[in-house]
């Protein structure tokens, strides 16, 4: 929290989140915009080894964050947009072999076998899902491909999830539990 991130002190329910995720525990947290959620993941992702894989809707918080990450020489890969094979290709070897620790992705690129064969093959320590209350809420309209996180669950079952969202009634939070498979998860919610 400070070496890397120049925070004294944490947010309220961060050091939770955090250390429920170092525990192994599946773990939802439902904090306000500007809470600090992507410490709750990041903080946890450079202390576990392997990779940390970040799923969101949103391309350009994505680049936010890998920017934010990439400023405190974290190394950190992402797939979206119209990447060529190729440029995947070499993203996928640096998450398993050149030491990176975030690999961002976009849910639609959850489809793609050439994805599953290399995370199968990788160290993966933690999966995210951001704005996870795309699952429910816009999942089966607006983006479809977001039910579709739970194969992630399935390529490494034995690997964490910690979902996160600023927004959340409690259907959808029993929603997000339910579709990524986590129903017995550690639940931290801020105002």
């Amino acid at each position: 929290l400070k070496e890397v991130f120049q925070h004294q002190e944490f947010r309220p329910f961060q050091e939770e989140i955090i250390y429920s995720v170092l525990s192994g525990k599946h773990s939802l947290g439902i904090l306000p915009t500007g809470a600090g959620k992507s410490l709750c993941y990041q903080i946890p992702g450079l202390m576990l080894p392997g990779v940390t894989i970040v799923v969101s809707p949103l391309i350009a918080l994505m680049s936010d964050q890998m920017k934010g990450l990439q400023k405190r020489d974290i190394k950190v890969a992402g797939i979206f947009g119209n990447m060529r094979p190729e440029q995947i290709d070499i993203a996928l070897d640096n998450c398993k072999y050149g030491g990176v620790k975030f690999l961002f992705l976009s849910p639609e690129r959850l489809n793609s076998f050439l994805l599953k064969t290399r995370i199968e093959q990788m160290e993966v320590s933690l999966f995210v899902i951001d704005e996870a209350h795309c699952v429910s809420q816009w999942g089966h309209d607006f983006r479809p491909s977001y039910l579709n996180i739970q194969v992630l669950r399935e390529w490494h079952p034995g690997t964490p999830c910690l979902a996160l969202t600023a927004t959340c009634t409690p259907a959808v939070k029993k929603d997000i539990l339910e579709l990524l498979n986590i129903p017995k998860a550690t639940v931290f919610q801020g105002s």
